[in-house]
């Protein structure tokens, strides 16, 4: 997407490395955290997960211990490693326009606005599956609801 876009700036190897060496990092720290929260829980009722996959959420619905700092600490790292990525798609999309805006031809901006468009409804449903995942109220826990969400999620994204 870079050349019809006009861009001269190719990412360096080192930038690219650093750029997944982050990545890694945050989330091994983020798996690290939770798993050190949950090993702090009892579970006392039934040690069968019905669920798709062993994630969070099921997890803490097994449990009979007070599950507000897992709750706490799920929206804290949710919520980062799902803003931040926003933001930068966002922002790399405004430098996006600005450059799909200066193309002289009507069709190359079509072309240009026509694979934007795409990217941009993948990006949507990506994070905004994981917004309806993990930042629903837990007042509407619902384990159907949650099945749903999650075999919409692990299927189609």
């Amino acid at each position: 997407i870079c050349r019809p876009l006009l861009y001269n700036v190719i990412m360096s190897s080192r930038l690219c490395s650093l750029l997944v060496l982050v990545a890694f990092i945050l989330g091994f720290v983020s798996a690290l955290a939770h798993t050190s929260a949950m090993m702090n829980l009892s579970f006392c009722k039934s040690h069968i997960i019905s669920h798709y996959f062993c994630d969070v959420l099921p997890l803490l619905n097994l449990s009979c211990s007070n599950t507000h700092l897992n709750e706490l600490l799920l929206f804290i790292i949710g919520g980062f490693n799902t803003l931040v990525p926003t933001l930068a798609v966002a922002i790399s999309y405004v430098f996006i326009f600005c450059s799909i805006l200066h193309i002289k031809s009507s069709k190359g901006r079509s072309k240009s606005f026509g694979t934007c468009s795409s990217h941009l409804m993948a990006v949507g449903i990506f994070f905004g599956s994981i917004t309806f995942m993990y930042f629903k109220p837990s007042s509407s826990n619902s384990l159907e609801q949650e099945k749903v969400s999650s075999v919409f999620y692990t299927t189609v994204i």
